[in-house]
């Protein structure tokens, strides 16, 4: 009789299963209404998430206190998140013409409300990608709380160790501590999270806030003091998704009201029917690219572009007003966001700096319209509407649309930070969904730059926090050969596919370009987010990248 061989699941196997179970899990959650992260409802999530152990988590599984990943996760947190009991998801509720005042995390563009000394309210305009995101940063939060508990507990009855009271007295005291009083604390804080007093001394500065003092030392406190709470009250955290929010998610109420005002824009400016570009972007390089070599002339004189280029990158420095004063005399129109979606817009009219052809007439010449990053999911919500006809008054008119440009950040495989990655097809991790594409940028167009360039298919991931060493290479080494990884390429090629080739709103032949900077490397120690982003190292191939855009677009 011939033996049945047993298959052994691999790590890429479990980690892909974790990563499955963790949003199907999620999204039960959402339909719930409420759960209690560190107890049996929030089970599924701790322990998926401890088995996938993600790169950006670091030592999550160890007993010692990640701190690294702490900073990641706080940044994309509002300030005083950690000292809260209950967290509240809604959708925009009117809380912005309230007193309260709103608390926009370091690095993630979304509103949050303090209610009180134990609540705290995260609105979510942006889709399912950002409960995501929020969920699983914040099981890892709680995950470290209880890491410290253990630490510093020393029986049932709730004694603690001489280190955590010292820590107490320093957070208690509500100043600016001394640099004597500071190091005594991190002494004390460095015993019971595992790490050496070099490690929390050169972290405690990056997290540093105007409005909470001492902001490392109040984190752990707060951290360890709700995971006591926890243990010996049952006074248990709970998040929870208001009914609003759970109503109103998936029927795309931010992405229409701002696709809405952005073509409400183009028809009173007289640019709806005229060709027009779409580019996703930020907020800077196309801007600068197209003006500042005329409103800086003589700041350029003896300054070489990409060095200008970095000072432009702090959005608050003259030169960059200087900029904006220009562009916006000379053909830009800046459509500031109020519906909620968090995306920006400058429409750059080009008639006012593109001269083309000898015989070309204004009608002919082309609108770019930049709009600012999505998140996610939230790419195919607000480019399915912007590719909708405009409807107004009876009338239906078609936008003139010749191009999509699709330019942003991402993790490579293949390379370091600040390559460049030339996509020519999504994969939707998760799924058996693949976008193919013709891309109209290709490696050979970037023959004359200094820079790394990769050519392949990319996957996009439903959260970059969630992806583990082994699922990565699995996709790298496998037929799928992916160099990259980002969270809306899918998104968007959905979008612009249904609208192309099903819908009618668009040309079929619509024209794409997708090109990426490589802002980590998650398959590397040391490269990965949560060890720092690029900084002005970033600027090089973000204008080059622009540059060859808009020499297709233009030329």
């Amino acid at each position: 009789m011939t033996r049945l061989i047993s298959h052994k699941r691999t790590r890429a196997q479990e980690s892909s299963g974790a990563i499955e179970r963790m949003y199907i899990t999620m999204r039960h959650l959402f339909n719930r209404g409420f759960y209690k992260p560190m107890g049996i409802s929030g089970e599924t999530l701790r322990e998926s998430l401890l088995i996938l152990s993600p790169e950006i988590y670091g030592s999550i599984t160890e007993d010692k206190i990640e701190l690294e990943g702490l900073l990641y996760v706080i940044d994309r947190l509002p300030y005083g998140i950690e000292e809260c009991r209950f967290i509240n998801l809604t959708s925009d509720e009117g809380y912005k013409n309230s007193h309260f005042k709103p608390i926009i995390p370091a690095k993630r563009r979304r509103n949050c409300y303090r209610i009180d000394d134990e609540q705290m309210n995260i609105e979510i305009t942006r889709g399912r990608s950002e409960i995501y995101d929020i969920l699983t940063h914040l099981t890892f939060l709680y995950i470290e709380s209880h890491k410290i508990m253990k630490q510093v507990m020393i029986n049932d009855e709730g004694e603690v160790i001489r280190d955590w009271k010292k820590l107490e007295e320093a957070v208690l005291i509500k100043k600016n501590l001394s640099q004597k009083d500071k190091e005594i604390a991190l002494t004390h804080t460095a015993n019971f999270l595992g790490r050496t007093f070099e490690e929390v001394n050169k972290i405690y500065s990056l997290f540093e806030c105007e409005s909470i003092k001492n902001r490392f030392l109040n984190i752990i406190y707060f951290l360890g003091k709700r995971a006591m709470e926890e243990v010996m009250t049952d006074s248990q955290r709970l998040i929870t998704f208001s009914p609003v929010l759970r109503e109103r998610l998936g029927h795309h109420i931010h992405g229409e009201q701002w696709a809405l005002k952005v073509k409400k824009t183009l028809k009173n400016n007289g640019l709806l029917s005229r060709p027009l570009h779409i580019i996703s972007a930020n907020m800077h390089s196309v801007l600068n690219s197209l003006y500042a070599p005329k409103a800086l002339a003589n700041e350029l004189k003896n300054e070489d572009g990409i060095a200008i280029f970095e000072k432009l990158s702090n959005s608050k420095s003259k030169l960059q007003q200087k900029v904006n004063k220009y562009a916006l005399e000379n053909g830009m129109t800046y459509i500031e966001d109020e519906s909620g979606a968090n995306i920006n817009v400058q429409i750059f009219d080009s008639d006012y700096f593109y001269e083309g052809p000898v015989d070309m007439v204004k009608e002919d010449k082309p609108v770019i319209l930049v709009m600012d990053y999505a998140f996610g999911e939230q790419a195919y919500e607000t480019m399915d509407e912007l590719l909708k006809p405009f409807i107004a008054s009876g009338s239906r008119e078609l936008l003139n649309l010749i191009s999509i440009s699709i330019m942003g950040k991402a993790g490579i495989l293949s390379g370091k930070k600040g390559d460049i990655m030339i996509p020519t097809a999504h994969v939707f991790e998760g799924t058996a969904d693949n976008y193919p594409f013709k891309n109209k940028l290709k490696k050979s167009h970037f023959g004359d730059v200094d820079i790394d360039v990769c050519e392949g298919t990319m996957i996009t991931v439903l959260g970059t926090s969630l992806q583990n060493r082994d699922i990565l290479k699995f996709f790298h080494t496998s037929t799928w050969d992916v160099i990259g990884l980002e969270m809306e390429g899918a998104h968007y090629q959905k979008a612009i596919q249904s609208a192309s080739k099903i819908r009618g709103s668009i040309s079929p032949k619509v024209t794409v370009r997708y090109a990426y900077y490589a802002s980590d490397n998650p398959l590397k120690s040391g490269s990965t987010l949560a060890s720092g982003g690029l900084g002005t190292a970033g600027v090089k191939p973000t204008y080059v990248i622009t540059e060859k855009m808009l020499k297709q677009i233009l030329v």
